[in-house]
This record gives structure tokens, sequence and C-alpha cells, in this order.
């Protein structure tokens, strides 16, 4: 019997959405609009924080073992994409109109000079131990002078960017400098010892738990899929609500209270037909990130043997946003009411949630804030299937906290429209 109750229930919530098709449309269109847009719009921003190379100009006037090694490492490393048909002159006025963030010059005669200097330092040493040696020759070049390295910056540019780019090359010309040192006294001492002078003494390991939380920055898509589908969630608080001061006003709600029907199978009715809505925002959303994004230049959304633990948090983020909606549509009294509140509480909980920004690019008080959003939760648990692979027990905290969630809010409802009713 009260299978049927709750059948008759969901098929009276089917009828009144029937009545504003207009308005189910914006449910579905809108959220596939601005989750393309906003995509669009970050995918760059999303690019640099995924560490994506930087274009710089790079002018070798040395041409030689230096300078090449300069070029091989930077080429090699994951940070710069090198710009080569450019002179100084050239380089300087593009960088300092900002089409370039920066240019590195190398000066001429760089790795002739640096073996001679060397050399000379290498004699030097060698003969006051008593070794025969050139002092010809070690006099011969004491007095070349310091290279310079030539590094232009946009002034716009970040200091600690400056700094790091600084330290980089550094870095690269003392460990060329050492590996000559070594290979000189080798060919002064006349040993045919390898000193192997490749390998460091201390290096650095990186150790990446293979379980639980690590910090891992998704892509624009990886980001925006689920929380643009958690967006258009949340955002059916403001037909239910709609909906609900509706029943008021026309009298259905006095109807359904001298019924012998429940009022908790009111609102399982509601729960269920806006569960199903839930769903098809969601695999609509998921549908534009497999099938068009990679037509628009986007990374494509992956969800290989990930679709069943997504449509769980689906379901139970559907479930904390109906919540919120009959808690809304309960307590208000006109659609004046519910209508601007609900859109307006859903975009705050959107912003705070790291709807609009990752909560990971907020300051440290938001993403203490942003901790109490349920948009928050359904969003940590997107991640933690699309970027650790975590099964349903990874996610069991998010998914308690969006079920209590839904529980506290019918529950005051309930309560509510029990005290209202005995007045």
């Amino acid at each position: 019997m009260l299978l049927y109750k709750l059948w008759r229930s969901f098929v009276k919530e089917i009828l009144l959405l029937k009545r504003d098709i207009g308005g189910i449309v914006i449910i579905f269109v809108m959220p596939l609009l601005l989750i393309i847009t906003i995509t669009l719009i970050q995918d760059s921003t999303f690019k640099n924080l995924e560490g994506s190379k930087i274009p710089i100009i790079f002018i070798d006037n040395d041409e030689s073992e230096i300078s090449k090694n300069i070029k091989h490492e930077l080429e090699n490393g994951k940070t710069f994409e090198l710009v080569t048909n450019y002179n100084e002159k050239s380089a300087q006025d593009a960088v300092f109109s900002g089409d370039y963030q920066m240019a590195i010059v190398i000066p001429e005669n760089l790795t002739k000079d640096l073996n001679a200097n060397i050399d000379s330092k290498v004699q030097t040493i060698v003969s006051s131990f008593g070794i025969e040696a050139d002092a010809a020759s070690a006099k011969k070049n004491v007095d070349i002078k310091a290279k310079d390295i030539h590094l232009y910056f946009d002034p716009a540019t970040n200091i600690g960017f400056k700094n790091n780019v600084m330290n980089a090359v550094n870095k690269m010309v003392f460990e060329i400098e050492n590996k000559k040192i070594y290979k000189a006294f080798q060919d002064q001492l006349g040993t045919t010892e390898n000193l192997d002078e490749n390998k460091n003494l201390i290096s650095f390991k990186e150790i990446t738990p293979t379980k639980g939380k690590m910090d891992i920055i998704p892509n624009s898509v990886q980001h925006n899929v689920p929380a643009w589908a958690l967006f258009a969630i949340f955002f059916i608080v403001v037909p239910l609500s709609i909906n609900l001061v509706k029943e008021k006003s026309q009298g259905t709600s006095v109807r359904v209270r001298v019924s012998p029907t429940p009022y908790y199978i009111h609102i399982l009715g509601k729960t269920c037909t806006y569960l199903i809505i839930c769903i098809i925002q969601f695999l609509l959303m998921v549908a534009v990130g497999i099938y068009l994004f990679p037509y628009m230049d986007l990374p494509q959304f992956d969800v290989t043997g990930k679709m069943f633990h997504l449509i769980i948090v689906t379901i139970f983020a559907g479930l904390a946003a109906i919540g919120f909606g009959v808690l809304l549509g309960t307590l208000a009294d006109t659609q004046e009411q519910s209508a601007p509140f609900g859109a307006t509480s859903v975009v705050v909980l959107a912003a705070v949630g790291g709807i609009w920004v990752p909560v990971f690019l907020m300051p440290e008080f938001m993403q203490t804030v942003a901790k109490f959003s349920p948009m928050n939760w359904g969003l940590n648990a997107y991640y933690d299937i699309i970027l650790r692979n975590s099964g349903i027990a990874g996610i069991a905290k998010e998914l308690a906290l969006l079920f209590l969630f839904y529980i506290a809010m019918v529950t005051i409802s309930i309560f509510y429209e029990r005290k209202q009713n005995a007045v």
C-alpha cells in the first residue's frame, strides 16, 4: 500500500513538472552552457597549474659545448619551450613588450674562455704540489674576464619566477664547470680512472602515496565537469522549493494533510522524481566532457571504470540538494521568497565550495570555510574517484556527510510542517 502511495506521489510530481517545460529545459540547458563557457575560459589557467611549458627566447652566441648543454637541459625540462629565431636586440624588445616572459642570451666564447680559465687554475694548483706543469700556460689566462649570461625578464614577471630561473641556470653552469674541473685534473695528473663525475652523492627521491589523499591538481575538464554537474544538481533547489510553495498556495498541501498518506511519503515522492533529474543532468555533463570537449581542443573527460562510483556520488549529492530544496520550500510562504533565496544560496554554496574557483586556489581561511559546503563534499568525492581512483570506501566520509545533510534537512522540514499544522 505504501509503495502504491509512493508511486502516486511520484506521478503527481511528474505532472507538476510537465506544466513547466520551460523551467525544466533551463535546468538542463543552463548548466551545459556554463560548463562549456567556463571550461574554455579556465583551460589555459589550468594548463599553467599543470606545468605546461612556457615559451622563452634562447640566443646562443657561443655555439659550443656549454651553450649546447644548457640548451639541452632547458629543452628536456618540463618548464620551457625554446624560441631561437631572435637576436639579442629583438629579443629584448619582445620581452620588454610582454610578448615573452624572458630571454636567455649565451655570450660568445663562453666555452673557450671557461676551459682556458679552468686549465690555468688547475695547472697552478698542480704546480703548487710540486708536480710538473706548464707554468707559462698557468699564467697565460689568469686575467680572463668573467662571462655574463644575459637574462631578460618581462617587467611584469613575478619575482619568484625570476629567482627560480636564475637558480636553475646557476645550477646548470655550476654542474658543467664541476665536470670540466674533474676532467682537467684527470688530464693534468694523467690518470685514466673514471671519476664518475655524473653521479651525485646526494639526490632527491620523490615518494608518492599509492593510497589515501594526495595533492593532485585536476585539469580544466576534470574540475569543471563534476563542479558544474554539482551546480546543476543543487540548482534544482529553485524549482523544487517553488513547487512546494505552489502546493501551499493552491491548497494541494491541505489535501495531502487530510489524506491517509504520511507526509514523509510526499517527501519521498519528490526525492525520487528529482533524483532522476539529477542523474540526467550529470549524464549530460559527462557526455559533453567525453564527446564534445575533444572537438573544442580540450582534454577528454575519462570515466573508464569509474562511472558506477560517479553515479553513486551523484545520487548522494542529489539527496543533499533535494533536502535543502524541501527545507526551503517548507519554510518559504511565497515564490518571491523561495526563488531569489534559493538561487542566491546555491550560488553562495557554489562559490564557497570550490565550484567557481577551485579550493586549492583559495586563501587558507576560505579553504577552511569550504569544508562546510555540501557542494565541496560532493566535489571532493568526485575528485577522489576521478584523480585518485578511490572506491566507495575511500569516499565514505563524503557520502555520509551528504546523506546526513539530507536527513537533517528533511527532518527539520517534517517537524516544521507538523508545528505549523498544529497551530
